[in-house]
């Protein structure tokens, strides 16, 4: 597996001024057209926004969690949230440009994220959670060695903060990872 010297990546926690370029990079990855140029778009399952100012403000800002930027020569290509919940870690707001996607810097970027939460916070497994009917997506981290609990939680229908559903049968699934 490729480190993320060997790629040219730099990891760094996000800080404020960095909300803009967050929103943008994740609303680019999962929705609209642009979200269409890389495999991890949302744009036919659900409309509207993916993230907010607000939203990735509270995550940067949050004291037990960390917003990763993910930078190749000084430009954002990348970004996820790790959170600490006690024994285990949460991961979640995982981007990458479009234009990048399917080069690997997804595996990268996962392993430095499990890496991260093992060393700095002693986490002994990963969570998060995926939209039930993303079987590509659910699929690509069954590969990193997440698995599917079969726990469900609904998907928060009328609240636009989540985006405009597509259709009636969107859940969210937990997958889970231990950390060796």
């Amino acid at each position: 597996m490729e480190t993320a010297a060997a790629t040219g990546l730099t990891f760094r926690d996000a800080v404020d001024s960095d909300v803009d370029a967050l929103v943008a990079l994740v609303e680019s990855a999962y929705r609209g057209d642009s979200s269409r140029a890389g495999w991890t778009t949302e744009a036919d399952i659900l409309a509207g926004q993916r993230t907010a100012t607000d939203a990735v403000r509270a995550v940067v800002r949050a004291p037990d969690s960390r917003l990763l930027t993910v930078e190749r020569d000084g430009a954002l290509v990348a970004c996820c949230q790790l959170e600490h919940r006690g024994d285990h870690a949460y991961f979640g707001m995982f981007a990458v440009s479009p234009a990048l996607q399917g080069g690997g810097l997804g595996k990268v970027i996962i392993a430095e994220a499990e890496r991260t939460v093992r060393e700095v916070w002693g986490a002994t497994e990963m969570h998060m959670t995926v939209i039930s009917v993303r079987e590509d997506l659910i699929a690509w981290y069954e590969r990193r060695g997440y698995r599917r609990t079969g726990r469900m939680t609904p998907f928060p229908y009328g609240d636009e903060r989540f985006g405009v559903p597509q259709r009636d049968d969107l859940r969210f699934e937990l997958l889970v990872k231990p950390l060796a």
